[in-house]
């Protein structure tokens, strides 16, 4: 894997900035016991080529493995290294207070569990100043250390998995509905108060649908509600997303942490579409509407046997045509992935079964947690009657 950073690390050595501004720059990344990320991560942005990066924010959940001391250490070395305790635990509170006491123009927010390509503050701040967004940030890259992890980053590859969002897509550049992770100025972020601490599953989407809001605030007036809402519009150049930002992506690490991953994801999306009253993207509610209509299939099957549904076909497609998926993505980067998915120990690259298996697994998985998060949400909301933010 090292050996693969290093070449990441050669091929920036030529790189030149468009642009001959350099706003002051805060990292801010949310932590819980991540010691053996973290000093890495640090060290990584602390010898970044970028001319103004004035601090770099952990701020941490409660850690009790070591990360604490670490980033104590890492203080005591580089001033612009500050760590402060987020009692709330949640990434978003986190991130909310990094913007509380960070003073840096540019608010870049940074995940533990990915890889960052060398130039990564000078190509975000790039895009930012460029694109002239609110929001600007790179793809998704899946890599893998596990076996199970090869399955999930090949899962990603499909449609099935990624249901065609476009930062999901390496090779695009230009403007969309949300990236990973991102690059703000620090002013956007504190004009719509941040992140929202109660989306803390889908704190990202949450956010880019609150920047993409443009206010005509020499018109709004508190007493007309309805002519508020008709000036609000939705800025389709707010989020940026530019190829040459580069960060790789290490997924969860086995079957169960992956699942409770995505129900987070289904309560998130239904929770994110009831607030912001909007329509839902066909990717967010695909898998509620496939698995509900052969779920109600089935329940007119056993009422009305007499029909002849076809529901025997539908459930053979719905389990089998996750594997076969899988096989036809494993078969198209059988060659390259070692080089473009791998980052363990070379000599313990997994089969071409054990890929097969965890990637179709999780093409099962993901669709079926997801619609179980949205649909737990819409229960409590919609028939229990629980209120939410």
């Amino acid at each position: 894997m090292q050996s693969k950073l290093n070449m990441i690390a050669k091929s920036n050595m030529l790189f030149e900035p468009r642009v001959k501004t350099f706003p002051s720059v805060t990292v801010a990344i949310p932590t819980y016991n991540e010691v053996n990320f973290i000093e890495n991560l640090v060290l990584g942005f602390l010898r970044t080529n970028y001319p103004n990066l004035i601090e770099i924010f952990v701020a941490d959940g409660g850690s009790n493995d070591g990360t604490q001391e670490i980033v104590k250490k890492l203080s005591d070395k580089d001033a612009r290294v500050k760590l402060i305790h987020n009692p709330e635990k949640i990434q978003s509170a986190g991130l909310n207070l990094v913007l509380s006491e960070c003073i840096g123009d540019v608010f870049i927010r940074i995940d533990a569990h990915s890889d960052y390509a060398p130039d990564y503050i000078e190509r975000c701040v790039e895009a930012l100043l460029e694109s002239k967004a609110n929001n600007v940030g790179g793809a998704q890259r899946f890599v893998a250390q596990t076996s199970f992890q090869a399955g999930v980053s090949l899962a990603s590859k499909s449609f099935l998995g990624n249901g065609g969002a476009k930062y999901r897509n390496p090779n695009y550049t230009g403007y969309a509905d949300t990236v990973y992770l991102g690059c703000f100025w620090k002013k956007s972020l504190l004009e719509i108060q941040g992140y929202n601490i109660e989306a803390s599953s889908n704190e990202d989407a949450e956010l880019n649908l609150r920047l993409k809001k443009v206010f005509d605030t020499t018109q709004i007036t508190n007493q007309d509600a309805e002519l508020n809402q008709r000036l609000i519009s939705h800025n389709k150049q707010a989020i940026y997303i530019d190829s040459k930002i580069r960060a790789w992506y290490y997924p969860r690490k086995n079957w169960k942490s992956l699942f409770i991953q995505y129900f987070k994801y289904g309560r998130g999306r239904y929770l994110t579409s009831t607030k912001h009253k909007l329509k839902s993207q066909l990717r967010g509610l695909l898998p509620f509407v496939f698995i509900s209509t052969i779920i109600l299939l089935l329940i007119v099957d056993l009422l009305f046997p007499n029909l002849g549904l076809p529901i025997e076909i539908l459930v053979i497609i719905g389990l089998f045509l996750p594997f076969l998926e899988s096989l036809r993505v494993n078969l198209v980067y059988l060659k390259s992935f070692s080089a473009e998915i791998w980052r363990g120990n070379e000599d313990k690259i997994p089969s071409f079964f054990s890929r097969w298996l965890f990637c179709g697994v999780t093409l099962l998985s993901m669709p079926i947690a997801h619609f179980s998060g949205y649909t737990y949400q819409l229960f409590r909301q919609k028939i229990m009657g629980v209120k939410t933010w």
